[in-house]
């Protein structure tokens, strides 16, 4: 991933006209006090009268100068932030999708949240106002204090000594700082997470009257988010009345001190004019100076936070030179495959082929292991023994893209975005599906009934996560939404959970007539996987029995006492 540096570096040719224009709005500052120094010496004190006009000419062309030179330091200095930024936020959300899926195991969404959108903001700052401040004080203070040495040295020690106390209050404020808003960075994730969780889940919460608790624990984090920034605060508000009260004293010790010059030394009353002007320019730097170690202590603790990210690297690695196959025919084999996540053994010894057109069937109590071997085909995760393979090749040498593009995947956990049902269903192939293949898929996973009895039938909105469908309704649409891609693998995750049979019965006869599509169906339910041309039994990730629906009730193990537990009552009364 790019560095911030990198970031600058490629947009440095606007960064380096807007510190130009910069230090000629400064250089046009320092020289208001010298006119200012000859109107006294030489209009009011010599009379010279003539020159009035020019000089006042003069102050009018630093003006316009400062306003046009202001106005291109400003707007480059916004406008490559802002660009620095947008690409910050585009890296980093495009290096957060490439990570393997045991990174979000490990990190909730709140936290991602909370680095791709106000960590930015805060290093976004750091670019542009603040860090424009930063380079602006620095050149106008080391002007002020040129223009100053020049004036009289021995005033000009005065000021050098304010700027140098500053300098050191302001890189002590820093370093208290720095744990602070390391801390308050990641409190900002956490209530991130909270707020996330309970919104998302906001109708669970309440099913089980959790709101006064879930209430609490938010108000615990925010309590705590409170704390923090008061701590920051309290730091801030401790020192920051030290650099207001050096800037208020200054101006005036530097007139009694520049008015004993005047009367007892060679300095002219011009010249402490000029200088007056010059100590009141250098007291902005420094009142600015606890602020911009605030804001710049703050950007620095975010842009850690977003390294951390960056640091992150896929577990699952391509081929340096990935095989792509010519056409994905849809044979899968596994051979001796064990997975284990820590000191947990999710699958062990798994091994079977399916040739292509062929449909398996995968059942076994929850906890098994079944979704286990969904995931490692698709290389969510790799094995820790063993192969698998797509066509005769290692997946482990095939391209991810190749690889994930050619299964079409219904999960139990049903997941829809805020957007059209046509969109959500063209989802995997987007560009490639028309709207009749749309439709047909529909058709197919019987969601046309109820989909075109809405008000806007395909083009209606439907609310995140599917909001306002029933948990039927969303399966439906997310079996039409896999029906549409045509993909040469479809793997069924206990998808129809939530159908009544005679719906079931329909998509089952669809499924059986995708003759030429690879098919592995998870189930609780016998009717899902009853014509299947091989069913594995799972019992701790192993498995306990295989063949056919037949076979299976043959043996009069496992299989069959889920088949009497689902149809004993029916086949009782059959007989009697």
């Amino acid at each position: 991933m790019k560095k911030l540096s990198t970031h600058i570096r490629e947009h440095l040719p606007a960064y380096l006209i807007a510190v130009i224009s910069l230090i000629i709005c400064t250089s046009l500052d320092m020289l208001s006090p010298q006119l200012t120094k000859q109107i006294i010496d030489d209009v009011i004190g010599k009379g010279e009268t003539g020159k009035l006009s020019w000089l006042l000419l003069g102050i009018l062309g630093i003006g316009i100068g400062r306003f046009i030179f202001g106005y291109f330091k400003e707007y480059l200095f916004d406008i490559t932030g802002a660009r620095i930024a947008a690409n910050m936020r585009s890296d980093a959300f495009k290096h957060v999708q490439k990570l393997s899926a045991d990174f979000f195991d490990k990190t909730s969404t709140g936290e991602l949240m909370a680095r791709i959108k106000e960590d930015i903001d805060r290093i976004w700052d750091g670019m542009t106002y603040v860090g424009m401040l930063v380079i602006e004080v620095v050149i106008h203070v080391s002007m002020v204090l040129f223009f100053m040495y020049r004036e009289n040295w021995k005033l000009a020690l005065l000021p050098t000594a304010c700027m140098i106390f500053c300098g050191f209050l302001a890189i002590y404020l820093e370093k208290k700082l720095d744990k602070v808003y390391d801390d308050i960075s990641e409190e900002n994730a956490q209530l991130n997470r909270v707020a996330e969780e309970n919104l998302a889940g906001v109708r669970i919460v309440k099913s089980f009257a959790r709101e006064k608790h879930e209430i609490t624990k938010f108000l615990s984090h925010n309590q705590r988010y409170y704390d923090l920034n008061m701590q920051q605060s309290r730091v801030f508000v401790k020192y920051h009345p030290l650099f207001s009260l050096i800037t208020k004293l200054l101006p005036l010790v530097v007139l009694l001190l520049g008015g004993y010059f005047v009367i007892y030394d060679d300095f002219s009353l011009g010249s402490l004019g000029a200088f007056v002007e010059y100590s009141n320019n250098i007291v902005w730097p420094m009142e600015m100076v606890g602020w911009l170690a605030n804001s710049l202590s703050s950007a620095i603790a975010s842009n850690k936070k977003l390294k951390k990210i960056y640091n992150e690297v896929p577990s699952i690695a391509e081929a340096e030179n990935p095989i792509i196959l010519p056409e994905v025919k849809g044979e899968i084999t596994f051979e001796d495959v064990s997975f284990t996540r820590g000191d947990r053994t999710i699958l062990s010894d798994i091994s079977f082929c399916l040739k292509a057109g062929e449909t398996l069937g995968i059942m076994g109590a929850t906890g098994a292991g079944k979704t286990s071997i969904i995931h490692l085909l698709q290389r969510h995760y790799d094995s820790t023994a063993g192969t698998i393979r797509l066509d005769g090749e290692d997946i482990k040498n095939l391209s991810l893209q190749q690889l994930r593009s050619s299964i079409a995947t219904v999960m139990q956990d049903v997941f829809l975005f805020s957007d059209s049902i046509d969109e959500n269903i063209r989802l995997g192939k987007h560009d490639a599906t028309s709207r009749q293949t749309v439709e047909k898929a529909s058709k197919d996973a019987q969601a046309s009934d109820f989909i075109e009895k809405l008000t806007e039938n395909y083009d209606t909105i439907i609310g995140e996560r599917g909001v306002g469908l029933s948990g039927g309704q969303k399966q439906r649409i997310s079996i039409a939404r896999a029906l549409s891609k045509e993909n040469p693998i479809l793997i069924m995750d206990d998808s129809t959970s939530a159908l009544d049979m005679e719906t079931e019965h329909m998509i089952q006869q669809t499924l059986n007539s995708l003759s030429g599509t690879t098919k592995i169906i998870i189930a609780h339910r016998i009717s899902a996987v009853r014509h299947a041309n091989e069913i594995i039994f799972l019992e701790d990730g192993r498995i306990a029995e295989r063949g056919t629906h037949e076979e299976l009730l043959k043996q009069k193990g496992l299989y069959y006492e889920t088949y009497m537990a689902q149809y004993g009552e029916f086949l009782v009364e059959k007989e009697a």
